[in-house]
């Protein structure tokens, strides 16, 4: 029997509002589809185990004027870091790949990043790296009509996964799992090393930068990600021979500053350029032999604070932006050493009333808690639920 016949990608402007040959988006129009559920219910259903995060979407909004201004702030006080950030991992990619990788972005947060790659491979070496984003979605994994589009398309060894940037780790762990069931089902290996912008957790050899501060894409969903959705999983709109779906918000078009991040972040590579080789010169002398510094402080809070599940801690600033923005947060872990580079979450939480507590010595600038009170699993040490005021 022949195989499925693959689907054709999407690029922009007819879906998501980059330009066609900065992405190639592997993924299926949804766009047509109500999706959207409310906070709570989506928490609610995601925790009691009755749907997987996927299968439905948050509501998104028009930022508040507010929210956007404080968006510009930390573009301008962090645009460096991030130029320099990425000039640093993708001279790493480009080492690791031959000066030939086909970047793949995993949707969303690391598109834009994929995309900033992908500008400086280009402006600095004149390398016209393809660039392709697709789904991966922790509990059912990659994509694997995307990985079938890639494998026929690609040398494998040439494809290098990017992502924004790491909080526990568990991104890195799913797609090594993904990879290795991919290999058992098609016969096909893809090099499980994954490039991410920022490694707070320290759970990747290839980063621009293991500090956790703000990286402005976390913090405005699809505004600052070419309008596009969080991808979906859901079967009754994805077949077996479809990519896994998302949504394009052009409604949105009004708030989009998805090139204006590109743009603002490019145009200080030339400036950042003694940097990275400086950068450069550290990380090639450096042990970046993961040490998973990250779960093992996300297992020592959850136990601390009775939650108990690990994925109920999200840590580090573009983690707990997304609770603050997306999920129903309990409360928010600030190291007091890193408060003027958390300046959106403290308004975050203030708007939502959540409560912040100072943890001297935390390890992320950071942590966003989720609130457990849905969860099967959220029970003290005597197997008893955990009351939470």
């Amino acid at each position: 029997m022949s195989p499925a016949p693959l689907p054709v990608p999407l690029t922009g402007p007819e879906f998501g509002s980059y330009a066609p040959d900065e992405v190639t988006w592997l993924l299926k129009d949804l766009s047509h589809l109500t999706l959207e559920a409310p906070t709570a219910e989506r928490e609610h259903a995601i925790q009691s185990g009755a749907a997987n995060y996927a299968e439905s979407l948050p509501v998104e909004y028009t930022p508040s004027p507010e929210y956007q201004a404080l968006y510009q702030d930390a573009v301008q006080r962090s645009g460096g870091r991030i130029a320099t950030a990425v000039g640093v991992v993708t001279e790493l990619a480009l080492a690791a790949r031959n000066n030939s990788p086909v970047l793949v972005s995993l949707a969303r947060a690391g598109t834009p990043i994929g995309i900033l790659m992908r500008r400086w491979a280009q402006a600095v070496h004149g390398i016209d790296a393809p660039h392709f984003t697709m789904s991966i979605v922790r509990g059912v994994g990659l994509d694997q009509t995307a990985l079938r589009y890639l494998a026929a398309n690609f040398d494998p060894a040439r494809i290098l996964f990017v992502d924004g940037w790491t909080g526990k780790g568990a991104i890195s762990k799913e797609l090594a799992v993904a990879l290795d069931s991919f290999e058992a089902s098609d016969g096909v290996r893809f090099p499980a090393d994954l490039a991410v912008l920022a490694d707070p957790g320290h759970c990747v050899e290839l980063y621009g930068t293991r500090q956790d501060y703000l990286i402005p894409s976390a913090c405005l969903n699809s505004t600052v990600s070419g309008l596009v959705s969080r991808t979906v999983f859901n079967t009754e709109h994805i077949g077996p021979n479809d990519f896994h779906g998302a949504k394009f918000y052009a409604e949105l078009a009004p708030s989009d500053v998805s090139g204006d991040f590109l743009d603002a972040i490019s145009s200080q590579f030339s400036g950042v350029r003694g940097a990275v080789a400086a950068e450069l010169a550290d990380v090639a002398d450096a042990d970046r032999t993961p040490s998973w510094v990250g779960w093992q402080a996300v297992e020592a809070i959850s136990s601390e604070y009775g939650i108990n599940n690990v994925n109920l801690v999200k840590p580090g600033v573009g983690e707990t932006t997304r609770v603050l923005l997306r999920r129903v947060p309990w409360k928010v872990l600030v190291n007091p050493g890193a408060r003027a580079d958390v300046a959106h979450v403290l308004l975050l939480a203030q708007q939502r009333g959540v409560p912040v507590e100072e943890v001297p010595g935390l390890p992320y600038s950071c942590v966003g808690l989720i609130n457990p009170l849905f969860d099967k699993s959220a029970v003290g040490a005597d197997g008893k639920a955990v009351h939470h005021a």
